[in-house]
């Protein structure tokens, strides 16, 4: 007690001088914080944040599987309006907004590349700095992580730190720390190039100990340094995982603009009405366009190529697909020179070579190893400016970024296509077609999909010689069609197979979303016979549609197993699903945010296993999870065991003592359960938990012995099951004797005894 009455004295003693202190960083933070920039200049210039600044769509919680998909599907999935959402502000992050959250020490937040994250940081600082929200916190202390990086094989204090990337707070002691209410704002920790270990790490628990930046990080994570400490990170979703969940109390994620603020953003940023008028009605007629525009980078992109094109004599159609739009963008407004061309190309190189790497921060060397001239003055004037910035920071070092990550990959498409021009374009194509389909999170997608729209003449053209155009021919085009619809992806994801079909629509072949578009609407799924292309395409319709489909049997389409296969995504946005596999989808759908889902029928299906029930099972305990009915089993003389009741009987009983299971019927006739998977299965039926109302067991291999289990299982819950099918199983009279005590028992709901 005596030793945090004396640190208070200090504090009191010192506290004119302290004020003083928190002021001038306030000054300072304000000057960082106030202006802001769209892409087209260098850090520390542009326009006032607060003028510029549109609401950001933020929830708490997490879109599902996030950190697996490609940013854009990310986006095409975060798109649909979501009911079940909770909207939070960027200033309440930190605060306790009902009576079951506890304590908010340590918030992450997540988002796609360019969707509002740093604005979020910038906008939460600026309203601290101008006294305006979160005053009960002594000081917000941002730290980027693309700035970290910078000293990372350094050593520092957290003292030592804080004084080198906030200047103002020289005067700050170690004593200070402990007392005041700290926030640290780690932004962009997908941008850093040093690895946290959160399992062998040194515990550091005072601020003047020195250690490398990735061990005060997770101390400070952890809570062994400064525990009252608050604690903000931002990231793609992709590197979020290095966080473990048990150290954080809360996420949001920043879903950027809804439909209202995209039409805000372009109405606030045009003058002449009728133009935004125009903007947005073009947007809205193009899908991709339109989702992307969730992004408020990409909202800046479509403008300003929009805004060009309309005000412009152009007899050139308005971009459809998005090679078009940054074809349009690349080269706008002038032609590009001989020296803009070489840059672009060394830009490219740059793009392409991290793009696998999974970089989208540079650095000096990293420039100058594909050949470009950090001081030249080309690099950061002219066509540049558009797709290129530099960020100075400290130490009189910078840091390097595309744009946006989208940029990125377009440019890595335009440095491939020029490589491989006077190669067969059939073949590259191809090539890497089978590579982007070989990755589990399709990093490579949207790559993939700009360098098919490269192969249009149309598309090279516009770029204006900076592609060689003697592989435009039609024939060698439709050969690239056709190759693409006919690409054999049974050993590939359905999710990855999709992108073959957004492949088609970025060359402009309408040929295949007509067909099926066509198909819907005739409603006879018999009857036509659908290649595995069309499959692709129904599945990323029927997933994409506002209306929930009622029931997807995958028998019911006139396609071969591998077009069953390709149709497994659009369980996400169905009710019931019967006769499936690919289980990683399935789980999926259970789980995604929101799921749909509310009926399984796995009934008849050989590709059952453990690993897989214990799949399912795990995505029954999940949060988002709603389903109410599980059906599963063959025929009671097959010879496979369905289950292996082992395993699955206890990750089945694990679902049902979840408290979030919503399960309401199970039915695992026709599995060859016996008795002791029948005693592993009671454990979770006896869970006060247990809202099970019907369960099948016939064909399960039973004796009087499960009898027994089953009975006491359901005296000890007081038992909300209404239906129980035992047919078929010896179960002896002395069987039927155990069960009778139970139907006796005063808490009995049973109404059907099979």
């Amino acid at each position: 007690m005596i030793y945090y009455r004396w640190k208070s004295l200090v504090y009191l003693c010192s506290g004119s001088d302290l004020q003083e202190v928190i002021e001038g960083h306030k000054m300072s933070l304000k000057r960082r914080c106030e202006h802001v920039t769209e892409g087209t200049h260098e850090a520390g210039s542009g326009t006032l944040l607060n003028k510029i600044y549109t609401e950001l769509y933020i929830t708490e919680g997490q879109s599902e599987e996030v950190d697996t998909q490609h940013e854009v599907r990310q986006l095409e999935r975060t798109s649909k309006k979501n009911i079940q959402d909770t909207p939070i502000k960027c200033q309440d992050i930190f605060k306790v907004l009902s009576e079951q959250q506890r304590h908010i020490r340590v918030v992450l937040t997540n988002g796609v590349a360019g969707v509002g994250k740093t604005f979020s940081v910038q906008k939460f600082s600026l309203d601290w700095a101008e006294g305006l929200e979160n005053q009960d916190i002594s000081l917000v202390l941002p730290l980027s992580c693309r700035e970290l990086n910078l000293i990372r094989d350094e050593q520092h204090s957290l003292l030592s730190l804080l004084h080198v990337f906030h200047p103002t707070l020289q005067k700050i002691r170690a004593e200070d720390l402990t007392v005041w209410k700290l926030l640290f704002i780690f932004d962009g920790l997908d941008e850093s190039r040093f690895s946290l270990g959160f399992n062998k790490h040194q515990v550091i628990s005072d601020v003047t100990q020195v250690s490398s930046v990735e061990v005060l990080l997770v101390n400070l994570i952890q809570g062994n340094l400064l525990p009252s400490a608050l604690i903000w990170i931002t990231s793609r979703p992709a590197a979020a995982y290095q966080i473990p969940p048990s150290c954080v109390d809360r996420i949001t994620e920043v879903r950027g603009f809804t439909d209202s603020q995209k039409e805000e953003y372009f109405r606030r940023r045009f003058s002449d009405e009728d133009l935004s008028k125009r903007i947005i009605s073009h947007i809205k007629a193009s899908r991709s366009l339109h989702i992307m525009c969730l992004i408020p980078v990409f909202c800046w992109i479509t403008a300003i190529v929009l805004e060009d094109m309309m005000t412009r004599d152009q007899r050139g159609e308005l971009p459809q697909t998005l090679t078009d739009l940054y074809s349009h963008f690349l080269r706008r407004p002038e032609e590009l020179t001989e020296a803009d061309k070489e840059l672009l190309l060394k830009l490219g190189r740059l793009a392409f070579e991290h793009l696998e790497k999974g970089n989208i921060m540079f650095y000096s060397e990293d420039l100058e190893q594909c050949g470009l001239d950090v001081s030249e003055v080309s690099v950061y004037s002219g066509v540049c400016t558009e797709i290129f910035k530099r960020e100075s920071v400290i130490f009189q070092k910078s840091v390097y970024c595309f744009v946006h990550l989208s940029v990125q990959e377009f440019l890595a498409a335009v440095y491939m296509f020029h490589c491989y021009s006077r190669k067969d374009t059939v073949v590259i194509s191809q090539r890497a077609l089978m590579k982007s389909l070989e990755s589990k999170n399709g990093h490579l997608d949207l790559f993939v999909r700009f360098l098919h729209g490269l192969s249009l003449e149309s598309n090279q053209r516009i770029l204006g010689g900076l592609l060689d155009q003697r592989n435009s021919h039609p024939e060698t085009i439709q050969k690239v069609l056709n190759n693409l619809k006919e690409v054999n992806s049974d050993e590939f994801s359905p999710d990855r197979s999709i992108n073959i079909f957004h492949c088609l629509m970025e060359m402009k072949d309408q040929s295949v979303h007509q067909e099926i578009q066509e198909f819907l609407k005739s409603g006879k799924k018999s009857l036509r016979r659908l290649s595995e292309i069309h499959c692709s395409a129904l599945a990323y319709l029927l997933q994409m549609s506002e209306e929930v489909l009622d029931e997807l049997n995958l028998q019911q389409y006139n396609t071969s197993e591998e077009g069953r296969r390709r149709l497994i995504p659009a369980v996400r946005n169905c009710r019931n699903v019967l006769s499936t596999s690919h289980w990683e989808v399935v789980a999926s759908a259970m789980t995604s945010n929101p799921s749909h889902l509310r009926e399984l029928d796995l009934r008849w299906n050989q590709s059952l296993r453990d690993a897989r029930i214990k799949l399912l099972s795990s995505a029954m305990m999940h949060p988002n999870c709603r389903l109410e009915t599980l059906r599963s089993g063959g025929l009671c003389w097959s010879f496979l065991n369905f289950f292996t009741f082992s395993t699955s009987c206890d990750s089945v009983a694990s679902a049902l003592k979840s408290n979030l299971s919503h399960l309401r019927v199970l039915d695992l006739s026709h599995n060859t359960l016996q008795d002791s998977g029948v005693k592993r299965l009671c454990s979770g039926l006896e869970s006060p938990n247990c809202k099970l109302e019907r369960l099948g067991l016939s064909c399960c291999s039973l004796s009087e012995i499960s009898c027994g289990s089953l009975a006491s299982a359901l005296r000890s819950n007081p038992s909300h099951l209404r239906e129980l099918d035992l047919g078929q199983n010896q179960l002896q009279d002395s069987g039927v004797k155990l069960l009778c005590g139970f139907l006796h028992f005063p808490n009995c709901r049973l109404e059907t005894l099979r």
